[in-house]
This record gives C-alpha cells, sequence and structure tokens, in this order.
C-alpha cells in the first residue's frame, strides 16, 4: 500500500474515531453525581447561589447535584481542585472575575490562569455602588469627585476600602481613583461585614462594593451613604437601588460601568459535547421561575443566557480589559 494513501485513511480513521468518542461522551454526560464546587465557606452569597442552583440543575442534568464548600487563597483552593480533577465536567466551579482574573494577577500562591478555564454560562450579576460613610461631606459622585481631588491636593487623600487586595473592588476603587484623577488611600480588609462596620463607623471613607439588600438597608438606616451605582448612564439595574442614580449620569464621571458575574465554569479541555450539556441545562435553570425568584431575592439581576461561543467571548473580553486596568493601576502580585 502506498504511505501517503494510507497516512490519508489512517487520518481519516482517526477523525471518525474522535466523533464517536465525542458522541459517546455527550450521550453519557453526566454519568455521577456532578459537585458544585463553591470557593467559600457555607452561609455566604456564593454559596447561598449553589443551594439554589442545586435542586433545578438536578433535574436538568438527570443526575444528583450537591454543592461542595472550599474556600482559601482568594479561592485558589477550590479553582485548583478543579484543574486537578478529570476534565469530564463533572466538578463544575462556581465563580466570578474576582477569583479567575484577578487573584491570579494579585496573589503569587495562585499558579494558575484564567485561560485554564473556559466559562459555561453566567447566573447572576450583581449591581455594584459607591458606598460613603454617614460623615462624609459628599452627596452625589460630583461632589466626591471635588472632594476627592480637594483632599488630595491638600496632601490628606481620602479613603477606600476593599475585601482585599487584589480584589474586584481593591482594583475598581483604585481604577475609580485614577480615573477622576486624585490619589486615594486603599484600606484592604478581610470581607465586606468588618468594612461595613468601619465604615458605619465613619472611620473609611469610600468603598466600591457589590450592593445586596443589607447593604441597602444600612443606607436607608443612615449609617452610611450610596452615592451612585456602576449602572451604565440611564439605567436601574434592580428595584431596590431606584432611588440612586447611575455615576454615569453625573458631570464629572463618563464610561465607568461595572457590575459581577457569577458563573459556572469548567477546564478549558473539558470535551466540547460536556460544555454544550452543561449550558444547555443551565439555560434551563435560568428559565425556572423559581431560581429566577429566589436569585433576585438576594438582590441579583438574573444573567441573560448566553451560547458557549458568547461565554468564550464574555470570558475572553473580560480577562483582556481587566489585565489592562490591573497593568494601568501598577497591580503586582504578593
Amino acid at each position: 500500500m502506498h504511505p501517503k494513501r494510507f497516512s490519508l485513511r489512517a487520518l481519516v480513521l482517526l477523525a471518525g474515531l474522535t466523533l464517536v468518542s465525542a458522541s459517546a461522551v455527550a450521550q453519557t454526560f453526566p454519568s455521577k453525581q456532578v459537585n458544585l464546587m463553591v470557593p467559600y465557606p457555607a452561609g455566604g452569597l456564593s454559596d447561598v447561589i449553589a443551594r439554589i442552583v442545586e435542586k433545578p440543575l438536578t433535574r436538568a442534568l438527570g443526575q444528583q447535584v450537591i454543592v461542595e464548600n472550599l474556600g482559601g487563597v482568594s479561592g485558589a483552593l477550590a479553582a485548583q481542585k478543579v484543574l486537578a480533577a478529570p476534565a469530564d465536567g463533572h466538578l463544575v466551579f462556581q465563580g466570578s472575575p474576582n477569583e479567575l482574573i484577578l487573584a491570579p494577577l494579585a496573589n503569587a500562591a495562585v499558579k494558575f490562569k484564567s485561560e485554564d478555564f473556559r466559562l459555561v454560562q453566567m447566573i447572576g450579576v450583581s449591581p455594584i455602588t459607591i458606598h460613603a460613610r454617614k460623615g462624609l461631606p459628599a452627596n452625589n459622585v460630583d461632589e466626591l469627585v471635588a472632594l476627592a481631588r480637594k483632599s488630595a491636593a491638600a496632601g490628606k487623600p481620602l479613603t477606600y476600602g476593599s475585601v482585599g487586595y487584589g480584589s474586584f473592588y481593591h482594583v475598581l476603587g483604585a481604577h475609580f481613583a485614577q480615573t477622576i484623577g486624585a490619589e486615594m488611600v486603599h484600606v484592604p480588609y478581610k470581607g465586606a461585614a468588618p468594612l461595613l462596620q468601619d465604615m458605619g463607623g465613619d472611620l473609611v471613607d469610600i468603598s466600591v462594593l457589590v450592593t445586596g439588600l443589607q447593604s441597602a438597608g444600612l443606607a436607608d438606616q443612615g449609617r452610611l451613604k450610596i452615592l451612585g451605582t456602576l449602572a451604565p448612564a440611564g439605567k436601574v439595574e434592580v428595584p431596590f437601588l431606584k432611588a440612586y442614580p447611575s455615576i454615569n449620569d453625573s458631570k464629572s464621571v463618563k464610561g465607568f460601568a461595572y457590575n459581577i458575574w457569577t458563573g459556572y465554569l469548567v477546564r478549558k479541555d473539558t470535551p466540547e459535547p460536556v460544555v454544550q450539556a452543561l449550558n444547555k441545562a443551565l439555560t434551563t435553570v435560568l428559565g425556572d421561575p423559581v431560581v429566577r425568584a429566589e436569585l433576585e431575592k438576594q438582590g441579583l439581576m438574573v444573567a441573560t443566557p448566553l451560547s458557549v461561543a458568547d461565554a468564550a467571548r464574555e470570558y475572553e473580553t473580560l480577562t483582556t480589559s481587566f489585565r489592562a486596568i490591573a497593568k494601568a493601576i501598577k497591580l503586582e502580585a504578593q
């Protein structure tokens, strides 16, 4: 037999076997329990979201789904466990840009890259606002910008708190300061609870934070102020924030629109049929009226379902965007 003819036949056979293998994977997935890996302890918002999804996803997949919590190292412990497991879709990471895009840039102990994962589907989107201590002499973002510039020029820059170095909220706070051209001093905390407590005590000037019903309630009680949302100009993202304008409707700030999503991701080398199956199941979950109501009860916007291709583009775009911001604010791994 001629070598070239043999090689061509071998390639055709190999391609056929690959297609058969992929088809077999699609037909057998899931073949066992599926674990949703949550990178934080039980009881927090991430855990609550996973519990909302757990049973509906079990029904959609036709296989038991359970929540597994593993906190530590900015979410990296849970992420590493997913990367160390077989790429078969039975271990799914529930995360956000905080753990998968920013943690590798800010934490020297994190060895993976965001490209080691692929986004399957988003589930919820959280609005972000600028909080201020109640005694700060600024009641809207224009007044805040003027105060920040004046304070920086006087050598007494305002402080901004976050839930930790390199967190989504640290990066946004530094990006905001850079955008308005005013030096601010970062004050990192270990979580939102102690940060909000100190803001209630007039100890930290501002923070750029995800806003749920709890922090909105603190503003309603007069314990802190919400100066504006980071929604696109003219848009109200959630009903409980309708009393607060977008900072993008101000005179001082334009184009500073951000929110943060929670989504489900798998290893990048997970077979395409498995990713498609997970995407389809999660799309079904997103259409469940009970799931939608429960997510909204937690102060989230229900995510718009994405195709696998659109999810990949969204993840790539956000990774590129936040790497550029991290570089601009000179974020370094520690």
